[in-house]
């Protein structure tokens, strides 16, 4: 358990994330306008009039953004309402041009209800956290501070493009439920496992860099032992795991200080501040009353058919977790499965590496998550064609590693060889690794004969360490062995050196 020491007794934290991430689509949520507000795109060129509320303009919804909600609540394990309702959420801010966000209100069944994601929990065990749901709304505009001195501007190019929110679940009525985030380093693997599921099902780029991924971070803090829920503050749209631990773990400080001081923690939203890593109170916190949600008049109650979700639930891909747990069943370690699963980009990569020869798994994970993702210029998840004929940095193929580690198990090369191809390769040396080990004569001696005579060679050399060695200085036989293979240019296969080593030294 993740407790913080307090004066007079530890502390537990109990943390919810409220999650955006954008939802992939070509129209925005509510218009026909492109859903594509990369920065390069010039300000406000990416908008239609429904966007910024001109008089008359109505909404009509984006069905394909339903379509990806379904999908997202499927990968969440999560209930798919059949009704559900949208609602003008009432708040005044100059990057809202209606005066109001059209949302999914709280009281109403959402389009995807209760669910739940597993994550590794702290104590290396697997650990369910509920979803309580996750409902489309429209984003806001982007307001931008830093252009003029004393004027602010505001880029609509970013109004109404879909945005699904996924609120986590605390079930305050069962005091005894632990299936909630309770550290930052869970908070980090759940939002991880989101950001991987809403990549996989296509749903959304989740990054978190580009603003397309950002989390409300809800966060109370209560002695070890306790029952307690009390009360907690939110820190609004944080994009960074390494910011969002720092928030929580200075916002649990604060918190245990206040009431350790005999002070009471009074429910607002903070602000967080890069530079020290502080909280401060930007707003007493909103409750849904605040927001005076009704039925928004242009928009019909939405009704999905059970026909829709079925046809979507047929087109689901593998999930992260699922493909996590069968690299391990091929023998990777936790941590190798975790790296390949990042992207789905990366696991098609791994896949297409492997092909029908699972023996190959271990050795295709060591190379690319020690060599590969140390060179990213170097190969291209979703393009994998060699370019090195037009003179730029060679691109690997999944083929390419493939043929250099069934060398290795072939012994027709050794690890040192492989290593001397694959780095003529990174430098755009063209060919297929076994091209490489012919025009450059890098295959493995395996010739016993040869072997054994410059291991003769190197012990008629040596006969002070060899006595050493009979001696009880067993240590020195990597001594030999080097000897050895500088003598056959690297060439000779170590295991065999090692082999006719023992035998003529004992």
């Amino acid at each position: 358990m993740f407790t913080i020491k307090g004066k007079t007794t530890d502390w537990e934290l109990v943390i919810g994330l409220e999650t955006h991430i954008e939802v992939l689509s070509n129209s925005k949520l509510f218009s026909g306008a492109s859903a594509d507000y990369n920065p390069s795109i010039s300000p406000n060129t990416q908008v239609s009039m429904v966007d910024v509320a001109m008089p008359g303009m109505l909404p009509v919804l984006n069905e394909y953004c339903v379509e990806q909600a379904i999908r997202m609540g499927l990968g969440l394990n999560a209930e798919i309402s059949r009704k559900s309702k949208f609602a003008r959420k009432q708040y005044f801010y100059p990057d809202l041009p209606q005066g109001y966000q059209i949302s999914q209100p709280p009281e109403e069944p959402p389009i995807v209800g209760r669910g739940w994601v597993e994550i590794m929990g702290d104590d290396g065990k697997p650990k369910k956290i509920l979803i309580e749901r996750a409902h489309l709304e429209q984003d806001a505009a982007k307001l931008k501070h830093d252009i003029h001195p004393t004027k602010s501007f505001v880029d609509f190019n970013r109004t109404s493009v879909a945005l699904l929110e996924i609120v986590t679940y605390l079930d305050t009525k069962n005091p005894d439920n632990t299936s909630y985030i309770s550290s930052p380093d869970e908070m980090e693997r759940y939002l991880r496992e989101i950001r991987e599921i809403a990549r996989a099902l296509g749903v959304s780029k989740a990054n978190m860099e580009e603003g397309s991924m950002r989390s409300d971070v809800n966060v109370s803090v209560r002695p070890v032992g306790s029952k307690e829920f009390r009360t907690r503050t939110e820190t609004k749209n944080m994009v960074s795991f390494k910011f969002i631990k720092s928030a929580i773990e200075y916002e649990a400080r604060r918190q245990i200080e206040i009431y350790e001081s005999g002070g009471k923690v009074s429910q607002d939203t903070m602000h967080y501040n890069q530079e020290d890593g502080t909280t401060s109170v930007a707003r007493k916190k909103e409750d849904a009353l605040d927001y005076r949600y009704f039925p928004d008049p242009d928009l019909l109650p939405l009704e999905i058919s059970e026909e829709t979700i079925e046809r979507i639930r047929s087109t689901m891909p593998e999930l992260p977790a699922a493909t996590r747990a069968r690299y391990i069943n091929l023998g990777l370690s936790e941590y190798d499965a975790a790296r390949l699963t990042e992207s789905t980009d990366i696991s098609k990569w791994f896949d297409a590496a492997v092909g029908d020869k699972p023996e190959r798994a271990k050795q295709i994970a060591n190379w690319m998550i020690s060599e590969l993702f140390a060179h990213p210029e170097n190969w291209d998840v979703k393009n994998a064609v060699d370019t090195s004929e037009q003179g730029t940095a060679r691109i690997i193929t999944p083929e390419n590693l493939a043929e250099l580690v069934d060398m290795i198990s072939a012994s027709e090369i050794n690890g040192k060889q492989a290593k001397e191809i694959f780095i003529k390769m990174l430098d755009g040396e063209s060919g297929t690794p076994k091209e490489i080990a012919d025009r450059f004569g890098m295959k493995q001696i395996t010739d016993t004969g040869a072997i054994e005579k410059a291991v003769d060679d190197v012990i008629n050399a040596n006969p002070s360490q060899v006595e050493q060695y009979k001696s009880g200085k067993v240590g020195l036989l990597g001594f030999f062995v080097g000897n050895v293979m500088k003598a056959t240019g690297g060439k000779a296969n170590p295991s065999v050196v090692n082999e006719i080593l023992k035998q003529k030294l004992s």
